[in-house]
């Protein structure tokens, strides 16, 4: 269908200022407004391209946005649609890290943090029923979301899950065609994909990759503290194999151990922050990103040059990936060892989903053996409104509005154990 390009850049950007609770909540987000609201992609489509951007490193939902975009109106559509859904998250992410940095050890500060925590963990668990649903059709699938689940909660490496996950969709799948993707999901759409324009696809690729290397250069002339972020961020971007949650602990083990850019505590309320923001959980690079500038090259003019040297080096080679590899997605076939290798990664997906409800919950609200009774009744509340209907914006403001009222009446009232 047709779509107005102001038509649609209001729409990314209203995504990108209410994409609250993380990548599952984003992409359930993104298929109500798209799919099922106005119908500007077809549910086949939407689904088969969520399994490619997560097969992809990065964030899948920032992926899925620009793909979107790239739908509507090509390369211009995806850096609108991709740009506009980590815009708001960039410039709140500066405006909180900012009154981290000034005022963090103040107790309204500290109790907005716990109860944001509490609801993002409601919101996550809501969302991950909602796209559960979708993504979980077979007892097949639901067998390797369940493995995949255990395996990551004792140890196992998430890339290393998702290459045993490929393979074993494609052994089951030869032996039984539908266990994996139903009959009705191996259907192609009823048009024919568009021819690939290879010499255009092979251009647009190498000034692409062109612009993004030489950016990635001059950043590293620069030396210092832009140079360390351009270079371990950039590697960031090209391991996020399975969402943030892959490779947060990476990040936080690095920030604070290798290159000594924050202290433990700020590397928790970093956390904290980028799950209670829109966008992209990886914006938490963004956190890093300032306050490595804040501290190494000196107050909020530093740290802004680090959050945007940061956010740049996460991003680009989503841009890249999405904008040269958009065209071939449609050509993937629904049927056959890619899709059932697609279709077992989406399981190993869901796994992760339930251990990241597991990780919200043990960093949000049980602390130190005891439990945050303010982010437990917070995220009870969040859950039981949202099921209801009440908006997510509103959820999210109530929750802070309670958490600096308990931290301004009584600090120690943030945190009861």
């Amino acid at each position: 269908m047709t779509v107005s390009f102001g038509a649609a850049l209001r729409v990314w950007f209203r995504l990108g200022c209410i994409s609250f609770g993380g990548p599952i909540a984003q992409i359930d987000l993104m298929h109500r407004e798209v799919v099922e609201r106005r119908g500007w992609i077809d549910e086949r489509s939407f689904l088969h391209a969520l399994r490619l951007c997560t097969a992809l490193p990065g964030p899948e939902a920032q992926q899925l946005a620009c793909y979107l975009g790239y739908r509507l109106h090509g390369v211009r559509g995806a850096i609108a649609s991709g740009g506009l859904f980590i815009l708001p998250s960039l410039l709140l992410i500066i405006a909180l890290s900012w009154i981290y940095m000034a005022f963090g050890d103040t107790g309204v500060v500290t109790g907005i943090v716990r109860a944001l925590g509490g609801a993002v963990v409601a919101l996550v668990v809501a969302a991950g029923i909602r796209m559960g649903r979708k993504v979980v059709k077979t007892r097949w699938t639901l067998g390797i979301a369940i493995i995949a689940g255990v395996a990551m909660l004792l140890g196992g490496l998430f890339p290393i899950l998702v290459a045993v996950g490929a393979v074993a969709g494609i052994l089951i799948g030869r032996f039984r065609p539908t266990a994996l993707v139903p009959l009705e999901d191996q259907a192609d759409p009823g048009e024919p994909p568009d021819p690939v324009d290879r010499p255009a696809l092979i251009r647009r690729a190498a000034i692409g990759a062109a612009l993004w290397l030489g950016a990635i250069g001059a950043l590293l002339l620069v030396g210092g503290v832009v140079a360390e972020l351009t270079g371990f961020f950039t590697i960031v971007a090209l391991v996020t194999f399975g969402g943030a949650y892959a490779v947060l602990p990476f990040v936080a083990a690095a920030a604070v151990g290798r290159f000594g850019w924050l202290t433990p505590e700020q590397m928790i309320a970093g956390l904290a922050l980028g799950e209670t923001t829109p966008g992209p959980l990886i914006m938490v690079n963004s956190f890093v990103g300032f306050v490595a500038g804040w501290t190494t090259l000196g107050g909020a003019v530093g740290g802004i040059v680090g959050a945007l040297v940061a956010t740049f080096a996460t991003f680009a080679p989503s841009f890249l990936m999405i904008s040269v590899g958009a065209p071939l997605i449609e050509h993937v076939p629904r049927r056959g060892p890619v899709a059932d290798a697609l279709a077992a990664l989406q399981g190993v997906v869901a796994g992760a989903i339930a251990v990241l409800v597991i990780y919200l919950a043990d960093h949000a609200i049980l602390r130190a053996g005891g439990i945050d009774l303010l982010a437990a009744a917070i995220a009870v509340a969040v859950f039981v409104l949202h099921r209801r209907g009440l908006p997510v914006p509103a959820l999210i403001i109530g929750a802070a509005l309670i958490g600096a009222a308990c931290g301004l009446i009584d600090p120690a009232f943030a945190l009861l154990t």
